[in-house]
């Protein structure tokens, strides 16, 4: 019954209400630091858009939204959703006889909007034309400064007060994100190190391997859970007492109590609504909490996990937010601070699903293969063709997958005609693997037999493959760990133990990927990614969860 409530309600009423905490006057302004702070008053701009009318309140305010979100760091545009095609939409379909829309701020902001989205003939039709504020040349520390000023105005909820006063902000902020990154010097390319070489691990090396990691997990635990620079996460945690669970039974008590504590504390956050969080990632951290708590095997947490997996079904990108199945991100999931749905968080959201017993014949796992398929490269099965700032981004025929439809963190491919292709890279491929997998499929359907083909030829311990055309030596080392990790779910999942690569070379992926492990952990029992810290592999605690949930999953534990 709560799933078919939930089902029934915009996105506005699904997703819980959400505190930023206070931006700390003292905190540097980096390039980085104003992207995830612009994304925080993004996602409560975004969660003012009414899917039933289209729009973000009015005329004024559908300018002002448009304007903040085409503006940003990620540049949204019409593709990304009905949030900003539909309003969009309604804004050129209001354009007065005499050009304008309204007062001269609107008309303004619309000017501006427009003319970042690509519509041309609207914006030739503007009294004035577009009218940009001039800047004077301003040092780094007078627009850091600038920047620091309206986060201290900022509102609890992440809005700077109206849709229009938040629109208005965003804008400036947007424009010293800008500024910032225009004058950033290049940082020296990092040297990558080779990973160390390795062999095939035995039971016995992989339990004596959990048993040091989970030494060290010990001696990082933060009030009964665990996170990074001596603060608690939510998410982390979850995935910790994932890793310590993958520690064979009998379970040391030290280790056996920092599990109950960290599954308690998960409980403690549960939400009404279902969903399990600290008031930001309320997917990812729902979605690994389901697994922990799972995983725990709690018959007082099945109820718990069964309202967690309700919330995750109404986050899907659906006809409730106004999606239909020809949009781009139709079926999808994704962080909550991004609007843009993404494999990494939609095969997560999968597999929580998968573990809280919902059947492939679910309609969230139809509606995800929509999009699925939109992420393989594979032109039988996606049918995305999109103009993104006049490159027109199509699918590819390799079979692999890239991180979201059309797009790729490995780049794209650029056709002799023009059309650019997302790369596929292994940590995407394994994660649609595992999509489809759960959605059903069957091993012998073509878009499983594409992406296993992909798989089989790009095989690999030593890289996340698919990078190899970037000019940063550590690129092939970013999301190694969790790499691994989705490679050990997916194959263990797929059924089979041995995997033959582009040579016809059979590889014990098992051992092997335990062997690689075993070589990788370090004297203190912890891994670290000393190549990459790009999302959070630098965070040893995070890391080390990583690689005992790999070793769980290659040798026997759920």
């Amino acid at each position: 019954m709560i799933a078919v409530l939930l089902a029934a309600l915009p996105l506005l009423a699904q997703e819980p209400p959400t505190t930023v905490p206070a931006f700390d006057p003292k905190k540097a302004i980096t390039v980085s630091v104003l992207e995830e702070e612009i994304d925080r008053s993004l996602h409560w701009l975004r969660r003012r858009f009414d899917p039933a009318g289209e729009s973000y309140g009015g005329m004024a305010e559908d300018a002002w939204a448009l304007l903040a979100l085409a503006a940003s760091p990620r540049k949204y545009r019409a593709s990304d959703g009905p949030f900003l095609a539909k309003p969009l939409a309604k804004l050129l379909a209001a354009q007065r006889p005499d050009g304008t829309f309204g007062d001269e701020a609107t008309t303004q902001a619309a000017a501006r909007a427009l003319s970042l989205l690509g519509e041309g003939e609207p914006v030739k039709r503007i009294p004035g034309g577009v009218k940009v504020a001039k800047h004077d040349e301003l040092a780094p520390q007078a627009i850091e400064d600038i920047a620091r000023a309206i986060l201290g105005t900022r509102k609890s909820d992440g809005s700077f007060g109206s849709v229009v006063e938040t629109g208005m902000q965003l804008e400036h902020l947007a424009w010293c994100h800008a500024e910032l990154k225009s004058r950033v010097a290049k940082q020296p390319v990092q040297e990558a190190r080779p990973l160390p070489s390795f062999d095939a691990a035995r039971q016995a090396q992989v339990k004596r391997s959990l048993e040091r990691g989970a030494i060290y997990l010990l001696s990082k635990r933060v009030d009964g859970g665990f996170g990074f620079d001596g603060h608690r996460d939510a998410g982390i945690t979850a995935m910790a007492v994932g890793g310590l669970l993958s520690v064979p039974e009998p379970r040391p008590a030290p280790v056996a109590a920092a599990i109950t504590e960290g599954l308690d504390w998960l409980v403690s956050l549960q939400k009404d609504d279902g969903s399990i969080h600290e008031g930001q990632l309320a997917n990812y951290v729902t979605s690994a909490s389901i697994l922990a708590l799972a995983k725990g095997g709690r018959a007082a947490d099945q109820a718990r996990v069964a309202r967690a997996a309700a919330f995750l079904k109404a986050l899907q990108a659906d006809e409730a937010e106004g999606y239909s199945a020809g949009d781009r991100y139709y079926g999808g999931m994704g962080y909550g601070g991004d609007e843009r749905p993404d494999l990494s968080n939609l095969q997560m959201a999968l597999e929580a699903l998968h573990t809280a017993g919902t059947p492939p014949s679910d309609p969230a796992f139809q509606k995800a293969l929509a999009f699925l398929q939109r992420c393989q490269n594979r032109s039988e099965s996606n049918d995305l063709a999109v103009v993104v700032d006049g490159k027109t981004i199509a699918a590819g025929n390799d079979g692999g997958a890239g991180y979201a439809p059309g797009e790729s963190k490995a780049g794209f491919v650029t056709l002799p005609d023009g059309r650019q292709i997302p790369r596929s890279y292994g940590s995407m491929s394994y994660a649609l693997l595992k999509g489809y997998l759960f959605a059903g499929l069957a091993k012998d359907d073509p878009r499983v037999q594409a992406v296993w083909k992909w798989l089989r030829e790009n095989y690999t311990l030593d890289v996340n493959p698919g990078f190899q055309a970037s000019d940063d030596p550590t690129a092939s080392y970013q999301g190694l760990f969790y790499y691994f990790y989705t490679m050990a779910k997916a194959l263990d999942l797929f059924g089979e133990s041995v995997i033959a690569d582009a040579q016809g070379t059979s590889h014990d992926w098992r051992s092997e990927l335990a062997g690689r492990l075993v070589a990788m952990q370090r004297q203190d029992g912890s891994w670290v990614n000393e190549n990459a810290a790009r999302w959070f592999e630098g965070n040893p605690v995070l890391a080390t969860s990583y690689a005992m949930l790999t070793l769980g999953t290659a040798h026997g534990a759920p």
